[in-house]
């Protein structure tokens, strides 16, 4: 089951020929999901090929390298005779501006756009496989980020153990792994739990936008398969990222390493970055042994699950 991460936009407050303002697009299984939607994400969207097609879009806070790309992608989905609704998330007393941007120029979109403040702490969307809960997080104005918690799998079926105990091989096994018990032709009952291992868990994908690293954090990150982490800064302007509620790249691999993270992408990096953001990347690493990197715009990320490497 897919879980694919493309990086549209890295940077920061201020776009570079390199890096566009935030935007992060999960597609999870067909679900097209939008994490903020910086300036031009529409353009990232064709130059990376991902297509338009959202389903939601949740937004971190108000901040223009967030929320610009909004007006432009809501009219370009209309152009395209789109008529499936379109949901906004974001934080509580969001609403009015959000809505001010949907209809910016007087533009009335023809498709419904719903627009769901959500409490940091509570789920912005639940689906039968699947919750994006938000937490709250620490900027300069109401922010949250947000994480993306799959249900846990069934556990493995073990198909020599039922042969065993006699279940013929088709629909049966199919039942037993979906937890249904089923009764033989003999009368022989079997239960899931003889044939089927402990729950399996799904996948964490934690974004956070903007932010000072917090405790929140680690604690909506524990044991993430992703982290996509602020890091704006080295820590050679660790006084700039406190001042500005920003992190260093340190800081973000503190926050990974706490919370047990497997990987940690570090993003809206700084313009004064452009050309190199190696030290970003060297100081997250020195205090996080997981697979660390600063992705570039356009990079591809297919998030596998914890125990993908078990045999």
């Amino acid at each position: 089951m897919s879980l694919r991460v493309t990086f549209l936009g890295t940077g920061g407050a201020v776009p570079t020929t390199e890096r566009a303002p935030s935007a992060l697009l999960v597609n999870r299984e067909g679900d097209r999901l939008l994490f903020d939607c910086g300036e031009g994400t529409q353009r990232q969207m064709m130059r990376f090929g991902t297509g338009f097609t959202v389903d939601h879009i949740f937004v971190s806070h108000l901040h223009g390298d967030h929320i610009l790309g909004i007006p432009g992608l809501v009219q370009t989905l209309d152009f395209t005779e789109r008529t499936d609704p379109l949901a906004i998330h974001c934080p509580p007393n969001c609403k009015r501006d959000l809505e001010d941007l949907v209809h910016a120029g007087g533009h009335q979109p023809s498709f419904p756009v719903r627009i769901n403040e959500v409490t940091p702490g509570s789920v912005a969307l639940r689906t039968e496989e699947y919750a994006v809960r938000t937490f709250e997080t620490e900027h300069r104005t109401r922010s949250q980020g947000y994480a993306l918690v799959e249900d846990a799998r069934p556990g493995r079926f073990d198909r020599s153990t039922a042969e065993e105990l006699g279940v013929p091989a088709g629909p049966m096994f199919g039942r037993l792994h979906a937890g249904e018990t089923v009764e033989l032709e003999d009368g022989t009952v079997v239960r899931p739990e003889q044939v089927v291992g402990d729950p399996r868990p799904g996948r964490k994908l934690v974004y956070t936008a903007d932010t000072r690293p917090i405790d929140r954090t680690v604690e909506a990150a524990e044991n993430a398969d992703l982290l996509v982490h602020d890091a704006t800064f080295a820590e050679e302007m660790a006084e700039r990222a406190r001042s500005t509620a920003h992190s260093t790249g340190r800081e973000a691999g503190e926050i990974a390493a706490r919370a047990g993270a497997r990987r940690l992408a570090l993003t809206h990096i700084s313009s004064r970055y452009a050309g190199d953001a190696s030290p970003i990347a060297a100081e997250a690493r020195a205090v996080f042994d997981g697979e660390c990197f600063v992705p570039d715009d356009g990079r591809k990320l297919e998030v596998p699950f914890p125990d993908a490497d078990e045999s």
